[in-house]
């Protein structure tokens, strides 16, 4: 049943009831509802910046490797997202760099076993700098823009690892990367 034939049936059951205050309710339901879709159409992007280029960014963390795995989600998720075209340096219109500023390992969960303090969960958390840059002289899409992950792994019975949390952080910081390029367009 299409939503116009839901709100013709409601609005009949109202009339035939004298109940219009819940066909009012369901009906702001139903538009509310579909309000709520949000799209990266590449059809809203300014066309002077649809080309970027990512170099690798920097690491100013003593984890190894961080910053490749980084850039390889961003860029992955802006092929994937296709509002952007990834291109090299000598393409490109505008330039997505920065550096990887923090990593953290914590404690997220402990228990007591036998008196004794045990961590149960440990939480990764990843923090960026970005800066999404004309390479024609304009004025920058975003300056330095601080972005946080993070993602958990369990110990012992369903142990996950410090690699798939650090992929859920990645995740994160990649979704705000998206958010932040549609949205400031």
């Amino acid at each position: 049943m299409s939503v116009r034939q839901c709100v013709n049936l409601l609005r009949d059951e109202g009339r035939r009831s004298g109940a219009a205050i819940p066909f009012v309710l369901v009906a702001v339901a139903l538009v509310a509802g579909g309000c709520g879709v949000y799209s990266t159409s590449s059809g809203r992007v300014d066309e002077s910046l649809r080309l970027v280029n990512v170099p690798y960014l920097e690491n100013a963390t003593a984890e190894p490797s961080i910053e490749i795995e980084l850039t390889e989600a961003i860029i992955s998720a802006l092929q994937d997202d296709n509002t952007l075209r990834v291109v090299d340096a000598e393409a490109a219109r505008t330039e997505l760099a920065g550096r990887v500023v923090g990593y953290k390992l914590r404690e997220a969960f402990t228990s007591a076993t036998g008196g004794n303090m045990q961590v149960d969960e440990y939480q990764v958390q990843i923090s960026v700098e970005l800066t999404m840059r004309r390479l024609d002289g304009g004025e920058n899409v975003f300056t330095r823009k601080r972005l946080n992950g993070s993602g958990n792994f369990i110990l012992g019975d369903g142990a996950t690892s410090e690699l798939t949390a650090r992929q859920e952080a990645a995740a994160e910081i990649v979704r705000e990367v998206l958010g932040l390029i549609v949205e400031d367009w």
